[in-house]
């Protein structure tokens, strides 16, 4: 197997047996009870439930039942802060809506109406702040039976106990419902280059929590992504996971030349998942400090790019697998574990699937670690032509299930919808290296490159979205961006930085605006994941159909294109009878607007584009559902942006009936609530009650 080039060997399929007869575990049952209680739906990120009042005959007659606009856009006469898009992901428990802002608050809204029933304001925006993004994903619920919170770990480093029927800090926990999540970090490190903006996990009475540890920094001095423990009761530290082991830890050998003592980043900064039966917590990891440039830190780096699976309760691994070793591409573990139950070859296994952004898909038994189809160990390039760098000689490649986005960069990847785009196309490469995924990254200008085009690249691949898994058919659902990266690599300044060599951030070259690479940009991929097959994988986004060099080709849909600076939005829900997300309105260019996006369905089993509806708010959250007296409801964050020029417009079924519904001004940060009509009521202006 070592002799086989890296691109062949991703693509095996082993010879496995297909599946057996026995019938599918069923244990993570998504949301339930109409609810909604965690970010993935459930503590195992399904996103899954099992509703079916919309379905595909009625999908294209929803309407706005309600907005709630969240309060970050009071605050922008009060602070500098300016909030970035607004993908927060609501809670919907014991009929209360739960939803976090950018800026930190936490309001409880009627589920009906959007009413606001409370709000907490911790204040975060007084704090100085920390790295590039002003945003906040989500937040987190518990209850022992009695006792109701909502936690939320602010970007200011707050970790903040709320009561829901107050809206009030609980007094028992840390400082009158406040613990200093900067207190405990370590000494000597450019701290304030660490944020928290993903919601925690609470698994057996514990508080478990990452953050975001800014990626560029000019100094080698950035913090380690050690994960924490906390009680989730009192707020008392319970235990602290090194995630950059220390002296006397195991794997302390994995950073050569003591490199452990000064290296950071290794931090999870996306959401994780938990296992309560076993008291589990499932960690994904990102690369460490410099993203790009190993030569400080040769060896593996473990737990960098690893996926760790912790005992909650003292914060002990239990296993871990790392996807890259000594990785320099940026490919950080950016989603949501998703917990799957499936039967493979007649054996009922408690999996965990992990997507990532090297388009991978990963599978383990999630008590044991051992992976379910096997993982190669392939020979990859590993000749650096970077001074001091050292690369890894081989790197793991999935056999099962398939990659569900291109890996590396051929000459037959390239644009091909006439021959005058393609001989551009090559025009365009000769200025850059391509090849294999992995291929190490260049100096900018050696041997007249401009840069080395990777792919996926740092922003492509599977994001902070993650995956989603139907657990009565055992289907995993991927939404993924087709997002090649120009990587390339000089000398800073010294008077500056301490870094040999840092990243350049270039943008990808196009041909008359179109994307490089063939589409499409960004996809949906269904896979059997009791076989590891791919079902199907249709294009998200209508794409640059229109565009004046290929719209005489009549092309279908080709997906959204990359946009500078956005990284993949939304996610995908998937219900008892659909699989729905959101898609940005493009222009001719295939260039999103801020004023509008669809909300779109399709098909489970044939991803069938069934119908979608358009609105006039750009949408960035991930879509979730609930049922409330009877009526099911759609929820999706957006806004946050600067809205751009906009024109009035409609909602559209995809068979080509037309409706108009009045034009909504664009706002600021907000929260939509989508429902059918109630029988027999007369239409709302702008869904307003």
């Amino acid at each position: 197997m070592s002799s086989l080039d890296p691109r062949i060997v991703q693509g095996l399929c082993v010879l496995l047996a297909a599946v057996g007869s026995a019938a599918p575990v069923v244990a993570q049952h998504g949301a339930q009870g109409g609810e909604w209680r965690h970010f993935g739906g459930d503590s195992g990120s399904t996103r899954y439930a099992p509703l079916d009042q919309i379905d595909r005959d009625n999908f294209s007659r929803l309407e706005v039942a309600w907005r709630w606009e969240s309060p970050d856009v009071l605050l922008k006469d009060m602070t500098d802060k300016t909030p970035g898009p607004y993908r927060s992901m609501p809670l919907m428990i014991d009929g209360v809506v739960y939803i976090a802002t950018n800026l930190g608050q936490v309001a409880a809204l009627d589920p009906a109406t959007g009413e606001e029933l409370w709000r907490h304001d911790p204040r975060d925006w007084e704090i100085e702040q920390r790295g590039s993004l002003v945003q906040i994903r989500g937040i987190e619920f518990w209850s022992d039976g009695e006792a109701e919170r909502v936690l939320i770990a602010t970007r200011g480093g707050r970790l903040v106990s709320i009561d829901t029927k107050t809206g009030e800090p609980d007094p028992e926990f840390g400082e009158e419902g406040v613990v200093d999540l900067m207190q405990g970090l370590l000494p000597g490190r450019a701290n304030r280059n660490m944020n928290w903006t993903a919601p925690v996990t609470v698994v057996a009475d514990t508080i478990v929590i990452g953050g975001t540890v800014f990626d560029f920094p000019h100094r080698n001095n950035n913090p380690p992504g050690d994960v924490r423990g906390f009680d989730i009761r009192t707020g008392k530290l319970k235990w602290t996971f090194h995630a950059v082991p220390r002296e006397g830890e195991p794997y302390i050998e994995t950073w050569e030349n003591e490199s452990w003592r000064k290296m950071g980043n290794t931090n999870v900064w996306s959401m994780m998942s938990a296992d309560h039966e076993l008291g589990y917590v499932y960690l994904p990891f990102g690369t460490p400090t410099n993203d790009y440039y190993g030569g400080d830190r040769h060896g593996d780096n473990v737990y960098a790019e690893s996926i760790v699976c912790l005992d909650a309760r003292n914060g002990e691994v239990v296993w871990h697998f790392q996807t890259i070793h000594h990785g320099v591409w940026d490919y950080d573990l950016a989603s949501a574990p998703n917990l799957v139950d499936i039967t493979v070859d007649g054996r009922n296994i408690k999996a965990v699937a992990v997507v990532s952004k090297v388009a991978m898909t990963y599978v383990f038994d999630r008590a044991t670690g051992e992976p379910v189809w096997p993982i190669v160990e392939a020979p990859v390039d590993y000749h650096s032509r970077i001074p001091g760098e050292k690369l890894s000689r081989t790197q793991p490649f999935t056999t099962r299930p398939p990659p569900f986005e291109t890996l590396g960069i051929d000459y037959d990847d390239l644009i091909d919808f006439t021959p005058e785009l393609r001989a551009e196309a090559f025009e365009v490469i000769r200025d850059y290296v391509i090849g294999p995924v992995f291929t190490p990254p260049i100096v900018h200008g050696e041997d007249g490159k401009r840069a080395y085009l990777q792919n996926p690249g740092p922003g492509g691949g599977a994001n902070w979205t993650g995956a989603s898994f139907d657990p009565e058919t055992n289907i995993l659902y991927v939404p993924s961006l087709t997002r090649p990266g120009a990587i390339s690599l000089s000398a800073p300044d010294p008077a500056r930085s301490d870094w040999r060599y840092s990243i350049n951030r270039r943008p990808m070259p196009k041909v008359q605006g179109l994307p490089l690479l063939k589409p499409p940009y960004r996809r949906i991929t269904a896979f059997d994941m009791n076989r590891g097959e791919m079902l199907w994988q249709v294009p998200l986004g209508e794409g640059p159909r229109d565009h004046p060099a290929i719209r005489h080709l009549n092309l279908g849909r080709l997906g959204t294109p990359p946009q500078d600076g956005v990284v993949t939005e939304g996610g995908v829900l998937v219900t008892k009878t659909l699989v729905i997300s959101i898609e940005p309105i493009v222009d001719e260019l295939g260039d999103r607007s801020a004023n509008g996006s669809h909300v779109v369905a399709f098909d489970k089993a044939t991803g069938e584009l069934l119908a979608q509806i358009e609105v006039e708010r750009s949408l960035h959250g991930g879509p979730m559902t609930y049922m409330h007296e009877g009526r099911q409801y759609i929820l999706v964050a957006g806004g946050g942006e600067r809205p751009g020029p906009g024109t009035p417009v409609e909602a559209v079924a995809v068979a080509g009936a037309t409706r108009p519904t009045p034009r909504h001004p664009p706002r600021e940060s907000e929260l939509l609530a989508f429902a059918l009509p109630r029988a027999g009521a007369a239409p709302r202006p702008n869904g307003r009650r």
